[in-house]
């Protein structure tokens, strides 16, 4: 059943960081106090995922404002030549999350980033039970820098509590500046220089209104332009589960080769382009769309929403699972390797450049109806992002689900070409669908799938859910 409060509510993907966020609230913090707490504690709790050599983006909604924010990091501002490598010091770009805690603490909040991370630091120090999907993970992880728990197996990060510690103390400096920037710059192709210059950005936010919910997302560098155009797309198709497919294959490779450090085409959600797109799709007959490399994902989402009508819809990532797989010396910090999302193609606006950000995954969202906040969402996952946040729109939307039912619902994820994998639920849909041509796989591992959190405004009530592929819950008061 969803979570139902009446004032606040936290929602993240692992049981100590849902309470880190509660407890910040009772302190008297706000949504972002919650929000960073919370996000701190899954560091810990979810290192295979993320970390303060990751990336984080967020989109808050305060005082009537809708605020997004990008903490995605550049590549080295020299670089020795046009190789994208998916893993290892070459793979590595400007780690984005700490700066953009600090930013967040020090625009929206009340408690300081230092109350924010000391449930995080005792947690790394004193050690954890290991949860059964994170120990999944972490045995499954080509590159892991530290032993795999079993499920339940006790493990402590003390490296990473000393530098969560340092950062508690002296704010970003701890990492862009100083012995943690060294250590950074000694173990991959970034420079302290690259380290020192970093800064967060502040963006507005992409609106699309599909059938009177307007869902937000927040611009290039990252894939949230995908997730509006399958919404667009699918909103003039013959509804079922063949068009969504249709729809989001196209959205896939239209972002794929539009994204980069730079705005979107001026008529990249235009009702003539729109148009010429769904023309495309067939009936009865799976589309064969341009070629793209699908995204991996090692990446955590949480959302809160506070007795203000503070929302905060907030993702941190290090990409694929440990990110690079380097981890500086003495630092407990798995640094990310974003660099792999940049192609070498020459022309293409995603290419491997010196100082640029590359095509980026991790996506928030929120969702507004007649003006007024209906509530924050996400789903994490690499390439099943934009796709989890079109199918949890639709079953919000058109099935009018309460976010439980709408995170729980099996998912199908489309892969390059006419590949596309279903959940259990929707197996019964495999055979029409490969009489369409679909090449249709039914996986035994949920990993694929996502990790989703929502939390609605309904009725003078807040109303929540954490996805049954998590680890975590959604509560409030």
């Amino acid at each position: 059943m969803p979570a139902i409060a009446r004032d606040a509510m936290v929602a993240t993907s692992h049981p100590r960081a849902t309470w880190a966020g509660l407890a910040a609230l009772e302190r008297g913090g706000n949504a972002v106090d919650a929000a960073l707490a919370a996000a701190c504690v899954l560091t810990v709790a979810e290192p295979t995922d993320n970390g303060p050599g990751g990336d984080a983006f967020a989109l808050v909604w305060h005082d009537g404002v809708l605020h997004g924010l990008n903490g995605s990091g550049h590549s080295p501002t020299v670089i020795d030549d046009v190789r994208v490598d998916k893993s290892g010091p070459r793979s590595v770009t400007v780690p984005g999350a700490v700066r953009a805690w600090s930013d967040l603490a020090e625009r929206f909040g009340r408690l300081g980033l230092d109350v924010a991370l000391a449930p995080a630091v005792d947690l790394a120090q004193e050690g954890l039970a290991c949860s059964a999907r994170i120990a999944d993970k972490w045995r499954r992880a080509e590159s892991a820098p530290w032993p795999a728990p079993g499920a339940g197996g006790r493990y402590s990060l003390p490296d990473l509590a000393r530098t969560l510690r340092l950062i508690a103390d002296q704010g970003p400096d701890a990492i862009y500046r100083g012995e943690i920037a060294s250590a950074i710059a000694a173990a991959t192709w970034l420079s302290e220089a690259d380290l020192e210059a970093h800064r967060s950005e502040w963006v507005e936010p992409l609106r699309f209104d599909y059938r009177g919910v307007e869902v937000c997302e927040l611009p290039p560098n990252g894939q949230g332009a995908a997730a509006l155009l399958a919404l667009a797309l699918y909103d003039g198709l013959e509804p079922g589960l063949h068009s969504q497919l249709e729809a989001m294959k196209l959205a896939l490779a239209d972002t794929y080769a539009a994204v980069h450090d730079g705005p979107l085409p001026g008529d990249f959600l235009a009702a003539d382009r729109l148009a010429a797109r769904r023309a495309l799709v067939r009936a009865d007959t799976a589309l064969d769309p341009p070629a793209y490399e699908p995204q991996q994902g090692g990446t955590t989402y949480l959302c809160v929403v506070d007795g203000e009508g503070t929302a905060v819809s907030l993702i941190q990532s290090v990409y694929d699972t440990f990110g690079s797989g380097v981890v500086p010396e003495g630092t407990g910090i798995a640094v990310q390797n974003r660099a792999a999302c940049f192609v070498e193609a020459d022309g293409h606006p995603n290419r491997l450049a010196p100082g640029r950000r590359p095509f980026h995954t991790i996506i928030p969202g929120m969702l507004f109806e007649g003006g007024r906040l209906l509530g924050p969402f996400g789903v994490m996952g690499g390439a099943m992002q934009p796709q989890g946040h079109f199918q949890v729109v639709l079953r919000l939307v058109d099935d009018g689900d309460d976010p439980q039912a709408a995170l729980d619902a099996p998912r199908w994820r489309v892969r390059e070409g006419r590949q596309v994998e279903l959940e259990p639920g929707l197996w019964e849909a495999a055979d029409r669908l490969a009489a369409f041509g679909h090449e249709v796989s039914l996986p035994d591992v949920q990993h694929g799938f996502g990790v989703g959190q929502v939390i609605l405004s309904l009725d003078g009530a807040l109303v929540g859910g954490s996805d049954g592929r998590g680890d975590g819950f959604a509560a409030g008061f």
